[in-house]
């Protein structure tokens, strides 16, 4: 029976988790008899830690901003790769994983997140791992703290992430453009026509983050004067902001709690005309997938950021201008088609990079991954460096 370990980070919800699940799923699919496991590095190795970096890292990008922004880059955007340096806390999480690979005996390990790819490369080059590593990524850039030397693939955000990697000497991995995974159940479109009902308002779909962090309070004000469009706002466990949306009872918005399941939130996305959020790695993933026009009300420090810095030269979301009618701005770009053109083609550059269009192609990857040594030198599967490079 075949054993694959996720190893996300922190244990609040995140696109690093949901970037484990969205690949756990096809795993699980593929092999219903395989054990998948999800294990939080930073939580097993010290839970009071990963609480008190969890709270701290709420609190500093709410109370500080820039500097966190500073220090993040400067910290995750170094000289040269984290895993060839010495780094202070590198024993503590050495020692712990040692542990959990001894216990688990993997045959394939994911990682969604730096520190244990970081920790898996140091592992492996000093031959104490001999178990397949990929890391996945979950933003659009790829920065100094993920694991490099000693990585087997890399899931790759975008064709300039590849790029980035293949002019790396210390990255000797297979380097495969899959886009930041998506579950399967937000299903791609059967085609580019809308279904949407003709004369209706136009449906907006508005993230109001998850905590409500970096979310101008100001656009929800102004949402109660915009009555040509129908609003849904995803407030998460937001509960002030949807009480607050509740108490408004105001026929054109509706509020909505977490939204648990992912066939709701597929059918949240079919019925939307565009997504109003912020620059999450998955969310914004799974609205390409999708083909939804979206727009950025804010962006937190750090690693959204840092995603904005792909996404708008790329055509591929549109920045709202702070201090204007968020009414405005949504009115002018959705009825401007040639605006609207430009946009459907900066979708299809991006689908194009793509190494696989299809889930199934995935799972062939990870039969790969999974194969028998021998079956790989004898050439029974295909090669994850012939796949990647034919189709990017």
């Amino acid at each position: 029976m075949k054993k694959i370990l996720f190893f996300p980070h922190l244990q609040m919800q995140s696109g690093h988790h949901q970037a484990a699940e969205a690949l756990m799923d096809l795993v699980q699919q593929r092999y219903p008899d395989a054990e998948v496991k999800k294990i939080d590095l930073l939580s097993e190795t010290n839970k009071l830690l990963e609480r008190v970096i969890t709270t701290g890292y709420m609190q500093w990008i709410k109370l500080a901003p820039r500097l966190y922004s500073k220090t993040y880059k400067k910290l995750y955007f170094g000289q040269q790769p984290l895993d060839e340096q010495y780094i202070w806390h590198q024993p503590l999480f050495l020692h712990k994983l040692k542990r959990i690979l001894k216990e688990e005996q993997p045959d394939l390990i994911f990682c969604t997140h730096s520190l244990p790819s970081c920790m898996l490369s140091k592992l492996k080059l000093s031959g104490q791992c001999h178990v397949p590593v990929v890391n996945v990524y979950t933003d659009f850039f790829v920065h100094d703290y993920w694991g490099h030397r000693g990585i087997d693939a890399h899931f790759l955000p975008t064709l300039e992430s590849k790029d980035q990697l293949s002019n790396d000497p210390n990255v000797p991995g297979q380097l495969i453009v899959t886009g930041i995974p998506v579950h399967r159940k937000i299903r791609r479109p059967d085609s580019d026509s809308s279904s949407h009902q003709k004369h209706r308002k136009p449906v907006i779909l508005l993230a109001g983050g998850n905590s409500g962090l970096g979310c101008p309070s100001q656009m929800f004000q102004e949402l109660e004067y915009v009555k040509d469009f129908q609003f849904v706002v995803l407030c998460g466990h937001n509960d002030r902001l949807y009480r607050k949306i509740e108490s408004w009872k105001l026929p054109h918005i509706t509020p909505l709690g977490y939204v648990f399941s992912r066939e709701e939130m597929n059918d949240l996305y079919e019925a939307a005309d565009a997504l109003v959020t912020k620059p999450g790695g998955v969310t914004v993933s799974e609205a390409l997938r999708k083909r939804i026009p979206m727009f950025i009300h804010s962006a937190l420090p750090g690693q959204e950021e840092m995603n904005l810095e792909t996404l708008i030269p790329k055509g591929l979301v549109t920045q709202l201008v702070p201090g204007q009618p968020l009414g405005d701005q949504l009115r002018e770009s959705l009825s401007d088609k040639q605006r609207m053109k430009t946009w459907r083609k900066a979708m299809d550059s991006y689908a194009a990079e793509l190494a696989f269009q299809t889930d199934e192609e995935i799972i062939q990857v990870i039969e790969e991954l999974l194969a028998p040594i021998d079956e790989k030198v004898i050439g029974k599967t295909p090669s994850i460096k012939r796949r990647s490079v034919t189709a990017t």
